[in-house]
C-alpha cells in the first residue's frame, strides 16, 4: 500500500516487522540511504536536510537497529537485502538509488547482486566488497562471546574510537557523542546478532563487472575499517565509476566533513537527473 506520509519517523509493515523511516523531498527517483553498524537512520539527517530541496530522500533503520525494531529474527545481510526490495514495494518505488555506508553499502551490493533491475544508480560509502577473512570471523565471534560475558559497553567505547578520524575525537566531542548515543541505544542481542550478520555475509566483489549503472564511491583517507585500499578496487572494478577521498575522514566521512560530502552526492544526482531528462525528454515536456 502507497503511503503519501511525508516527515521524520515514519513507519510501515515489511514482512514481520515495522521499518522506520524519514521520507523527504520530492522527486521521481528516489535516494534511499542505508546506515552502517551499529547505527540508525539518524546518521543521514545532514544528508537529508541538505537535499530535500532537490531530490526525494528516504533514510531507513534497518531491521533490528534504530526504530525498527526486531529482536527475534535471525539477522544477516541477505536478509537485509530482501528488506530493501520489500520497503520499496511498499512504497510503490520501481526503482532507486541506492546510498549505503559500510554495512549500507554490503546490504546495496547484495541487493544489486539479486536484483539489479530495481537501481538507478548506486553510491557506495566507506565499504567494501569483500566477505570476512576466516581470522577476522574469528575475531567477531570472540567480540561476541566477550559481549556475552561482559556487557557491550566495551566493544561500544572501542568502536566510536576506530569509527572517527583522530581530529574528530579530538575536536567534534559533541558529534561524537552523538553517535556513541546512537550505538549505546541497540540491545546487546542487537549488537552480536549485527556482528554475526557481518561475520557470515558473502563476497559481492566477483559482481562488481556486471554493475552498468552510474556509481560513485565516497571513502575517508583515514578510514581504518573499511581501508580506502577497498574503495579504490571496486571503483578499479566497476567500470565507469567515479571516486571522492575525503581528507580529515574516518570511517563516518558523512558525519565528519558533511558538507563536501553533501556536494559530491548533489554534483552525482545533478548528473543523474540531467542525464534521464537527456535520455527521456518527453517527461520533462509532461511536466510542463
Amino acid at each position: 500500500m502507497q503511503t503519501e506520509m511525508k516527515g521524520y519517523d515514519l513507519s510501515i509493515p515489511v514482512s514481520n516487522f515495522n521499518l522506520s523511516y524519514d521520507d523527504l523531498g520530492e522527486g521521481d527517483t528516489p535516494v534511499i540511504f542505508l546506515h552502517g553498524y551499529p547505527f540508525s537512520k539518524a546518521m543521514w539527517r545532514k544528508q537529508l536536510e541538505f537535499l530535500q530541496t532537490t531530490n526525494r530522500v528516504i533514510a531507513c533503520d534497518i531491521r533490528g537497529f534504530g526504530d525498527s525494531e526486531d529482536e527475534s529474527s535471525i539477522l544477516s545481510i541477505d536478509l537485509f537485502a530482501e528488506d530493501l526490495l520489500q520497503f520499496m514495494d511498499s512504497l510503490k518505488i520501481e526503482k532507486a538509488i541506492v546510498c549505503g555506508l559500510s554495512m549500507g553499502g554490503f546490504i546495496a551490493l547484495n541487493a544489486h547482486k539479486r536484483f539489479p533491475e530495481r537501481f538507478e544508480a548506486l553510491i557506495l560509502c566507506d565499504t567494501q566488497c569483500i566477505a570476512d577473512t576466516p581470522a577476522v570471523k574469528e575475531k567477531r565471534y570472540k567480540t561476541i562471546d566477550d559481549i556475552s560475558a561482559n556487557g557491550v559497553k566495551n566493544f561500544n567505547d572501542g568502536f566510536i574510537e576506530n569509527v572517527f578520524h583522530r581530529d574528530s575525537l579530538s575536536n567534534k566531542k559533541e558529534l561524537v557523542e552523538e553517535l556513541r548515543k546512537v550505538v549505546f541505544e541497540n540491545s546487546q542481542h542487537i549488537i552480536t546478532a549485527g556482528l554475526t550478520a557481518l561475520a557470515e555475509r558473502t563476497e559481492t566483489c566477483s559482481t562488481l563487472g556486471a554493475i552498468s549503472i552510474p556509481t560513485m564511491i565516497i571513502c575517508g583517507r583515514e578510514d581504518t575499517v573499511t581501508p580506502l585500499a577497498q574503495s579504490d578496487f571496486m571503483h578499479q572494478m566497476i567500470e565507469g565509476s567515479t571516486m571522492h577521498v575525503i581528507d580529515n575522514a574516518g570511517h563516518v566521512s558523512n558525519l565528519e566533513q558533511p558538507d563536501e560530502f553533501n556536494q559530491y552526492l548533489l554534483d552525482f544526482l545533478t548528473a543523474q537527473s540531467v542525464t534521464q531528462k537527456e535520455t527521456f525528454p518527453e517527461n520533462e515536456e509532461s511536466i510542463k
